[in-house]
């Protein structure tokens, strides 16, 4: 059984905005190391269309800091990412101090919501697959076989179309606005953010997520995160509400993210 924990008021320096969290009974503080329910792994399940089945109700560890992946957040190769002169000068002046977006009930973005620590759940059709997460109740809808559109508004999450490669579903999201953030942490991106994501069931009740990260503007080559998702049957997901009606908006301290890059 599931039961909300009320996280402690926001702060400006938590770079997160802290609501209602989703957790279970005896939750020590890290989402993935809550034991997955005692059954054991069998073979990953298909639709009836013969792909696998992503649909489910899934944990997630909490990535605050890309450059490091999974709960252990060991290195991925080195603690710093290949930025460019003008991605180093981003990430250095990011100051959580003066204020982060989140803070104001501003969507995250893609990364930022892919990495957050809440349950997410995926719902798959043949010509669509819905990511539905808990944090701040958002969505994210991808259809498989499609082209991008063409000339269409920049987004907070972007512009996803996804494909199966195989047992993997991949999924290519172009078209952000360029005003949120990688990570909890502030790694920067600008609206040139190319992310390729990879869903790939390799049992009963796992996912393997690997996602690409690949930005000319900030990043001098792509660069790749991976971690795994849990299946958890006996959670449902919960309500998520963040208002802007904090004392750090009300006060100045939370101030308007920058223009797209």
């Amino acid at each position: 059984m599931r039961i909300p924990f009320l996280a402690a008021t926001f702060t400006v320096a938590s770079l997160a905005c802290a609501p209602l969290f989703s957790q279970s009974a005896g939750f020590t503080g890290d989402i993935s190391s809550k034991p997955p329910p005692a059954a054991p792994a069998g073979p990953a399940p298909r639709t009836a269309d013969g792909k696998p089945d992503l649909s489910g109700l899934w944990a997630r560890p909490y990535v605050p800091d890309m450059t490091k992946s999974n709960k252990n957040l060991s290195q991925i190769g080195t603690p710093e990412l290949p930025f460019t002169e003008a991605g180093m000068k981003a990430w250095k002046s990011y100051d959580a101090a003066q204020g982060d977006y989140t803070g104001s009930c501003l969507p995250f973005g893609l990364m930022r919501s892919m990495n957050s620590p809440d349950p997410i759940q995926i719902m798959q059709s043949p010509k669509y697959v819905a990511l539905l997460y808990e944090q701040n109740t958002w969505f994210h809808i991808i259809p498989i076989d499609k082209l991008h559109h063409k000339d269409a508004t920049p987004t907070w999450f972007g512009d996803s179309v996804g494909h199966w490669d195989g047992d993997t579903l991949v999924v290519d999201t172009v078209n952000f606005n360029g005003r949120t953030r990688l990570d909890t942490i502030g790694h920067p991106h600008s609206n040139a953010l190319h992310v390729i994501e990879r869903f790939t069931r390799t049992d009963s009740l796992h996912i393997a997520y690997e996602v690409t990260v690949d930005d000319p503007k900030i990043f001098t080559k792509p660069w790749t995160n991976k971690r795994i998702f849990t299946i958890r049957p006996d959670w449902e997901i919960m309500e998520y509400s963040c208002e802007e009606n904090n004392k750090d908006l009300y006060e100045g301290h939370i101030k308007a993210p920058p223009p797209a890059h």
